[in-house]
């Protein structure tokens, strides 16, 4: 079995000096998408099952209006699919660090910040995984982007702030903080210099790392906030929002003059970690003044539709599908029958790669800015290892490809390699030798 060792300081914040004495530390990897938790028993890493066996438990909540209860993971998104009435909510880590993280809101018969909502799914995970391993666990790891915010150092910083409160509020009494793609760096089999992609679901993190003879040198991590919901919300504004009225003129109460529809609705029905916000009767309102005001009517209706049935999630998902299916498919379709019977917007494998390019350029600038921050020169490095699930996209590969045309390729357990790499580092954390720290086969 392959060992793992850290022989340079992570570049990695710690929130509390942790008693490594006695603890056992669980180490989680709360994504955009999916959270995963893991920890060190008896020198390997395990993963911890949270849901139905699966190592993976999507971030998503589900609030029940009629039986007054809260839905996690699999459940959560059965529930809005199922079209129970209540509130769905997806890609929560996407709000760290903005006004919306800290603004009161009324959930069943609270009022509630953002952060205490994610509290309280940290909350789950923690009681999965004690209930799992049936340990104690009052220590976390967190993963964390390199930048959970690229271009705002103040934003940035907030983030880290409110992941830290939803710890502690979910009852941990010390958590430190590992970048993800350190953490894959634990994880991952081959010798010699690698880049760590790490495409989530908000952001793309970089680190290259040096491996020889089971010893993991860091040698520097950039990162960005883009990910598989940008993905999503431009492939949704691009081929999905014209359907209903992005784009679109709406006529003038007194005249024949028109304008073209507001562009926020449709920004925030295209963005996951809005759309659970849109649901009133004030927004619905609008919409239907708009369709009888518009030359063209029937695109408002859907939109219409769409919020007066709580469908913008359904839409998302549908989104999302239609981009997996055009990743490795000549033609594809985006299905929204769920809005209207036979509704749908092709979407090709050539044009996916249209829309997303402009991204895929920007993901490889920031490879290119973690192996010059490293001092590494893209020729040098032996493997490019992919994690995170949008790492999956062609797109993606094909840009790195170019970045490094010397390297060998190599998707790594996208969904897993992360949490992976937190066990390990947590299991050192908790006061093993680090040497030991072996690789799960």
């Amino acid at each position: 079995m392959p060992q793992r060792r850290l022989i340079k300081e992570p570049l990695s914040d710690s929130t509390d000096n942790m008693d490594a004495s006695a603890m056992t530390v669980l180490g989680i990897d709360f994504g955009t998408s999916n959270t995963a938790a893991g920890w060190l028993r008896d020198g390997q890493a395990e993963l911890i099952p949270l849901e139905d066996g699966s190592e993976t438990l999507p971030t998503a909540v589900f609030l029940d209006f009629a039986n007054r209860r809260t839905l996690y993971g699999r459940a959560a998104a059965e529930a809005m699919m199922d079209g129970l009435d209540g509130r769905f909510m997806r890609a929560l880590k996407s709000v760290l660090g903005t006004p919306l993280a800290r603004e009161k809101r009324q959930f069943l018969n609270e009022r509630l910040t953002l952060i205490e909502v994610i509290a309280r799914f940290l909350t789950e995970i923690k009681n999965r995984a004690e209930s799992s391993t049936k340990q104690s666990f009052i220590h976390a790891l967190s993963g964390r982007p390199v930048r959970f915010h690229s271009s705002d150092d103040a934003r940035d910083a907030q983030a880290l702030v409110d992941l830290t409160d939803a710890y502690q509020l979910a009852g941990f009494e010390g958590v430190s903080f590992l970048a993800e793609p350190e953490a894959a760096a634990l994880a991952v089999n081959g010798e010699g210099i690698n880049l760590i992609v790490d495409i989530g679901g908000g952001t793309s993190d970089f680190t290259v790392c040096r491996t020889e003879g089971g010893e993991t040198e860091l040698l520097g991590s950039y990162g960005i906030r883009l990910g598989g919901t940008d993905f999503d919300r431009m492939l949704s504004l691009g081929h999905v929002m014209p359907l209903f009225g992005h784009g679109a003129e709406i006529g003038s109460e007194f005249g024949s003059e028109t304008h073209t529809a507001p562009n926020a609705l449709f920004n925030d029905l295209a963005s996951w970690e809005k759309i659970a916000f849109l649901y009133g009767d004030k927004t619905l309102r609008e919409v239907r003044r708009w369709e009888k005001l518009a030359p063209a009517p029937r695109p408002f209706h859907r939109l219409g539709d769409v919020l007066e049935m709580h469908l913008g999630h359904d839409v998302a998902y549908a989104v999302e599908a239609g981009k997996i299916a055009a990743n490795t498919a000549s033609e594809a379709l985006i299905d929204l029958g769920v809005v209207e019977k036979g509704l749908n917007a092709p979407l090709s494998h050539a044009e996916l790669q249209m829309a997303l390019w402009e991204s895929g350029s920007q993901i490889a600038e920031g490879a290119k800015m973690c192996l010059a921050g490293s001092g590494i020169a893209p020729d040098a490095v032996d493997r490019v290892v992919f994690v995170g699930g949008s790492s999956l996209l062609g797109l993606v590969q094909q840009q790195l490809r170019a970045v490094c045309p010397q390297a060998e390729m190599e998707v790594s357990e996208v969904f897993t390699a992360v949490v992976h790499g937190l066990a390990i580092a947590a299991g050192e954390t908790n006061g093993h030798d680090s040497g030991s720290c072996q690789k799960s086969s």
